[in-house]
């Protein structure tokens, strides 16, 4: 049900505004800290006024008397199951349970208040006739005022809802007022589970009812990718940056430019898992645009880059994939990196959602767009172009340790809260974009922005910035610039120290449950249960025998 619900949330409170000025976006320059904080805005707008139109619609159509019928025993031969059924006493006088009903047979002077978890479920069992009668599972936590003599009740209540009961525990209750909390995990049909919460939140016995997560995952986390075939699910929030949008843009008075960005996008938007990446012919001037850029990279990679973006520079040379006079074909990207590091390409037709690129990450795999910038402006770009993607990201995603950094930065993302999602993306924003490091006591960069823009590459290195050392903790709150360089910059002692200290910091993370890629399967596992764990250990000390047994033979080779 968990997973279910998370793709109705996602569904329900999915961005549909346009990533614009006209729309509230903070600035004109597109960055993915400003698009975190846009989707965490428009998200929390959207979703209270879902809450508040489906808590009207219920009460509008008289939901609340439905709820209160469920659970009053009624003395005419009604059938409908209640949790007085069998057992009325303590709780129902004359038939009836001990709340306030008016003349009408509604509840005196208060509105029932779907909770969010019920919205989700009600849409969920809404789509469609057999969609209500899906079986789902679900957590029940009930605190119980009466203690143990209402157990029988609860489980004659889910026994009329055709219910079946899979684990029940009790715990004395630490809160005031209440003996006992029973957490009881119950598989039904939507319909039916929906009616139980109803009927036993109406219920005098208990305190609260609260449907909790499943297996640690809330129906309130938002919705994530499982396979890399969901990730064709991460493109349908793609937000648009019209160049008509923006004055300051420089294909704004280009009608020819525009449609050909509108034609880009079209061939990205088709794409699907398992597809060939789409041949992109690119023109006389998107060639030279691309060839004044490399060359000046060319010049500038020797004395400012860091060594594994130069080494992996220097394969790509020679792989005849990085050359002056044309752009790469990511088809032809992504099979060099699938070799080198397992990360892959997609095409993307513009921008994504911070969480859904992050999200893509985990997978190994990079969203690239595959349009050009506009040639008056070849060393500057509102927004990535495939000319930023390819020398600015590429090099780097070839490196191991890189690769497994922007990597961990994606599994981080999965199910994180919409203020993780930003901090992430801040992280993101002073490494993968904006980050140097140590080589020798001196300062190179590795960050993509950095190297693929002349002017900003050049003040990172200069004595004019504040430099800090790289620290999540700190990082991930700091306040960026996006209408000029940088003030602050951060340094990363190497990768490895990085990833170290990321995996340090995500660990504090709210998120309740551990994922794991199986790059065998292309699937996200979340470890939820003791079986995956021991699957897992079982894997993990396979190839501990096997390292040991190449020590081990290598050893013995050595004193031959």
């Amino acid at each position: 049900m968990a997973v279910a619900a998370a793709q109705k949330n996602r569904e329900m409170f999915a961005i549909k505004k346009s990533y614009s000025i006209e729309n509230g976006y903070p600035s004109r320059r597109r960055s993915l800290v400003d698009d975190a904080r846009f989707e965490t805005l428009v998200v929390k707008q959207t979703k209270q006024s879902v809450l508040e139109e489906a808590r009207a619609r219920a009460n509008d159509s008289g939901l609340e008397t439905d709820f209160i019928q469920d659970v009053v025993h009624l003395s005419n031969g009604d059938k409908t199951p209640t949790v007085e059924d069998g057992t009325q006493q303590d709780e129902t006088k004359n038939g009836q349970l001990d709340v306030d009903i008016d003349d009408d047979g509604g509840k005196k002077d208060e509105d029932y208040t779907l909770t969010e978890e019920e919205v989700i479920l009600q849409n969920a069992a809404s789509e469609n006739p057999e969609a209500e009668n899906v079986i789902q599972k679900a957590a029940l936590l009930l605190r119980m005022r009466d203690g143990m003599g209402s157990l029988a009740r609860i489980l004659k209540t889910i026994d009329n809802y055709k219910g079946c009961v899979e684990h029940l525990e009790t715990r004395p209750s630490q809160a005031g007022g209440i003996q006992f909390d029973a957490l009881v995990k119950v598989s039904m049909t939507r319909n039916n589970l929906l009616q139980l919460i109803r009927s036993l939140r109406q219920s005098t016995s208990f305190a609260g009812v609260n449907l909790l997560s499943e297996n640690n995952i809330s129906n309130k986390t938002p919705w994530f990718p499982r396979h890399a075939v969901d990730l064709d699910n991460c493109n349908h929030l793609m937000t648009k940056y019209e160049p008509e949008l923006d004055m300051n843009h420089p294909g704004f008075a280009d009608k020819e430019y525009r449609e050909r960005r509108k034609q880009i996008a079209e061939i990205a938007f088709a794409y699907k898992y398992g597809d060939p990446i789409p041949f992109i012919s690119y023109t006389e001037s998107e060639n030279s645009t691309w060839q004044r850029v490399f060359n000046t990279v060319l010049d500038l990679m020797p004395k400012h880059a860091c060594k594994e973006y130069k080494a992996a520079f220097n394969k790509l040379q020679e792989a005849d994939i990085f050359v002056p006079h044309r752009i790469p074909q990511l088809e032809d990207v992504s099979n060099f990196l699938r070799k080198h590091t397992g990360f892959t390409l997609r095409p993307a037709a513009g921008l994504l959602t911070a969480r859904d690129f992050l999200a893509s990450l985990a997978f190994r795999v990079f969203q690239s767009t595959q349009y050009v910038r506009h040639a008056n402006s070849p060393f500057h770009t509102p927004e990535p172009d495939c000319i930023h993607e390819l020398l600015g990201h590429i090099p780097l995603l070839a490196d191991p340790s890189f690769a497994q950094f922007s990597q961990e930065i994606g599994l981080a993302s999965l199910g994180a809260s919409d203020s993780e999602i930003e901090k992430l993306s801040t992280v993101y924003w002073f490494t993968v974009e904006f980050g140097l490091c140590k080589e020798n006591q001196q300062l190179k960069a590795y960050g993509a922005a950095l190297l693929s823009s002349i002017g900003e590459l050049l003040h990172a290195l200069s004595d004019k910035p504040e430099l800090r050392p790289f620290e999540p903790a700190s990082t991930s709150i700091q306040p960026y610039q996006d209408q000029e360089y940088q003030p602050i910059y951060y340094v990363a002692e190497s990768f490895e120290d990085a990833k170290e200290k990321f995996r340090r910091w995500v660990s504090t993370m709210s998120r309740p449950f551990e994922v794991r890629f199986n790059p065998h399967t292309e699937r996200v596992e979340v470890l939820d249960s003791v079986d995956k764990l021991e699957t897992l250990i079982w894997q993990l000390n396979t190839e501990m025998l096997h390292l040991t047994n190449a020590i081990k033979k290598l050893k013995s080779t050595h004193f031959e």
